[in-house]
């Protein structure tokens, strides 16, 4: 079983952003590798640091497959800041929010945004998802 450790939304990035964002979409986490997760029993997809990086499994922060349909789902938005710093240029979320978060990318800005909105400001990520 994977520990758990407890990150502030606004800190998340790449693997442990697509998870919190799955989890946000009520995807269950496989209680053997928690690093999967699960949209019903039968279709397992993974998230893991390596898949981040390289291009596969569930990547809303950085695939606009994924992220895309997100943001249309939520009928969200993210835009551009000029004058803010690389790091927090965007700044995103869903319909409703409230409160948008900040990130260096439109994806980024907009998961964020949506973990925040329905999982609040913290939340636990499995510590291997951390880098």
């Amino acid at each position: 079983m994977t520990d758990l450790i407890e990150v502030r939304v606004s800190n998340l990035v790449g693997a442990p952003l697509d998870w919190a964002v799955a989890r946000a979409e009520g995807f269950e986490a496989d209680p053997v590798c928690r690093t999967t997760v699960w949209r019903t029993r039968t279709d397992p997809i993974s998230i893991s640091i390596r898949g981040a990086t390289e291009g596969f499994g569930y990547r809303p922060s950085s695939h606009w497959d994924h992220g895309g349909r997100l943001i249309d789902k939520h009928k969200g938005t993210a835009q551009h800041i000029p004058g803010l710093p690389e790091d927090t240029c965007y700044a995103g979320g869903p319909a409703g929010a409230g409160v948008w978060c900040y990130g260096p990318t439109a994806l980024v800005a907009f998961c964020r945004g949506l973990v925040h909105y329905k999982l609040g400001d913290t939340i636990q990520v499995p510590k291997e998802l951390i880098p």
